[in-house]
């Protein structure tokens, strides 16, 4: 079913596209913060989000503010109300689980290290997928220009290998939030060397979203983090043939990573 929820601006409501909504369960005391990608929502990380709560941990997957509606809703918002919603999600979670993991794609991957950056400490480790953390393409570059002069441009969404597989995303970018990407591109990256939880990174060897110049930022800043190609998916892994692996391995990691007294 879908829902309806208050948009950022105007008084007006706004209906959550069927699949989109938060996912929530209720599981351990080890806890699981799944963020989506920009443009994108819980859709996009729900089978992951899914198999983690199988697994019995308590797993989180917040919609971002603007996401999963319409993209002209989207362009209400900006980076800082996505980190705003990621973080009241993290501080939900940690107050109710002894530990706290985070997982993201893509933009979310970027929330994932920001918060591991603000959090220090009651972050256990973080499992990223095809992470975002630079301007990849001169969209990125120009668009706090370009929003003075074009509403939007054509969308990113949908880079997936795998046939039949939807991600359910925008097919236009608001040109408004993307012009705040590269604040926290910038902010994250500038920080990014003092993360010291394990990391694990997922990285399609094709990905037509997330170009050279973010695997760059993260070697350069964590140069001892684990890096797993994804042989056979594209930007959207997780909905991709490889998410099997990206999956259990996800699951795997938290176990190598969870106190003995907690394991899951």
């Amino acid at each position: 079913m879908s829902a309806a929820s208050p948009a950022p601006a105007g008084g007006t409501t706004v209906t959550v596209q069927p699949g989109a909504e938060p996912f929530s369960a209720d599981g351990g005391p080890v806890g699981v913060l799944v963020l989506h990608g920009f443009t994108g929502s819980p859709r996009t990380v729900r089978p992951w989000a899914e198999h983690l709560a199988a697994a019995g941990l308590t797993v989180r997957a917040p919609r971002l503010p603007g996401h999963g509606t319409t993209w002209q809703d989207l362009a209400t918002t900006g980076s800082r109300d996505w980190y705003a919603t990621a973080d009241q999600a993290f501080t939900e979670l940690s107050g109710r689980c002894e530990q706290v993991f985070i997982t993201g794609i893509s933009m979310g991957a970027c929330l994932a290290f920001r918060l591991a950056e603000t959090q220090g400490a009651k972050v256990s480790g973080l499992v990223v997928v095809n992470p975002s953390l630079a301007p990849d393409t001169r969209l990125f570059v120009l668009a706090p220009i370009l929003k003075h002069v074009n509403v939007s441009v054509k969308g990113i969404a949908g880079d997936i290998k795998k046939p039949g597989a939807s991600e359910g995303g925008y097919q236009r970018v608001p040109l408004k939030a993307a012009g705040t990407l590269p604040e926290l591109w910038k902010l994250t990256a500038r920080h990014l060397a003092g993360v010291t939880q394990p990391v694990r990174v997922y990285r399609s060897t094709v990905d037509h979203v997330v170009g050279p110049p973010s695997m760059q930022v993260l070697r350069a800043a964590l140069p001892a983090a684990e890096v797993v190609p994804l042989p056979d998916s594209y930007h959207v892994a997780t909905l991709d043939n490889d998410a099997p692996a990206i999956f259990d391995g996800t699951l795997a990691f938290i176990k190598e990573h969870t106190a003995a007294e907690k394991r899951v």
